[in-house]
């Protein structure tokens, strides 16, 4: 079995990845997709999303990174991938799956569910061009507005030479919105021979038993789940081989947010790095009440001393 961290375009990135994958139990990860249009992109635009590759493309915990690309164009994409397998990529990843409407409107992400030929072509053009060691995997979701593509998406990325195939569990339309509809990632599975991973509405051990019953998948890629619940990699990981799952308290999490805090403040501006925090923090007011109150107190303050305050003297309840 095997879990991954997913790409979350404007929330994972690097800080973000390094903080969750030293919590534990995630066996990869992928950096926010990288927009490929008609050129080869800088060397330092692509070391801006993946700076883990100036360090063995790990991130300090180990776990191995993968360069996610987006865009429509077979040339370009393949071009780009190369230049990303010589900063020191080991796999490269593409992104079919995101549904946003400003990224569907110039040929990237779910769009491209609606011509499969495409899909196709796009990663025989990549697998030709990378070295053949280098895997190239793909992410996908059930199709633009229906399912009924699904497989023969499938058939396509597996057929052009993807090695692994993630599926969201929704359509472009369905957006984010409950429920994921599982029973179609067993179908997608009968109709290649690649490994294929579940993603959707995983947000704790026992969704990841019924994701497993249902979708007949082993390996899983945890997004919004493991953001808002950051041992859930560690939990299921330990559920998988009959441990006790032993949940990480408020106060365990103490830590991580102030190590995030650090880094924001180190790598981003003053103006952006109070955002990320509470963007993060936003999340985990899903699974811990502490949270909430942080987040309140916080939840106008752009000062970065105010915040800094708040992080290392989080308010209490009541208090």
């Amino acid at each position: 079995m095997q879990i991954a961290l997913a790409p979350m375009e404007g929330l994972v990135d690097n800080i973000l990845r390094d903080v969750l994958t030293r919590t534990g139990g995630i066996d990869w990860c992928v950096t926010e997709f990288i927009r490929v249009t008609e050129r080869l992109l800088p060397e330092a635009y692509i070391h801006k999303f993946a700076p883990e590759l100036q360090h063995g493309a790990k991130t300090r915990a180990g776990v191995p990174l993968r360069v996610q690309l987006l865009g429509s164009d077979p040339a370009c994409l393949a071009d780009n991938a190369a230049l990303a397998c010589q900063l020191g990529s080991e796999v490269i990843d593409l992104n079919f799956g995101c549904p946003a409407k400003t990224v569907n409107k110039s040929r990237g992400g779910a769009v491209l569910l609606k011509e499969p030929e495409l899909l196709h072509a796009i990663l025989l053009q990549v697998r030709r061009t990378v070295p053949a060691h280098i895997p190239v995997t793909a992410k996908m979701r059930l199709g633009f507005d229906t399912p009924d593509s699904a497989n023969e998406c499938a058939i396509a990325l597996a057929e052009g030479g993807a090695s692994q195939i993630v599926v969201h569990a929704r359509t472009k339309m369905d957006g984010y919105k409950p429920p994921a509809h599982w029973e179609y990632i067993a179908q997608v599975q009968e109709v290649v021979k690649v490994p294929v991973f579940a993603n959707g509405d995983i947000w704790s051990v026992e969704d990841w038993r019924r994701c497993r019953e249902i979708s007949g998948a082993e390996d899983i890629m945890l997004g919004r789940g493991l953001v808002s619940r950051p041992d859930l990699a560690r939990q299921i990981a330990a559920a998988r081989a009959g441990e006790e799952v032993v949940e990480m308290t408020w106060a365990d999490l103490q830590p991580m947010i102030r190590d995030f805090w650090a880094q924001a403040e180190a790598q981003l501006t003053p103006r952006s790095a109070p955002g990320r925090l509470k963007q993060w923090l936003a999340m985990l007011t899903r699974n811990y009440p502490e949270a909430v109150v942080l987040f309140n107190a916080m939840r106008r303050e752009t000062d970065c001393e105010k915040v800094r305050h708040l992080v290392n003297n989080p308010p209490v309840e009541g208090a």
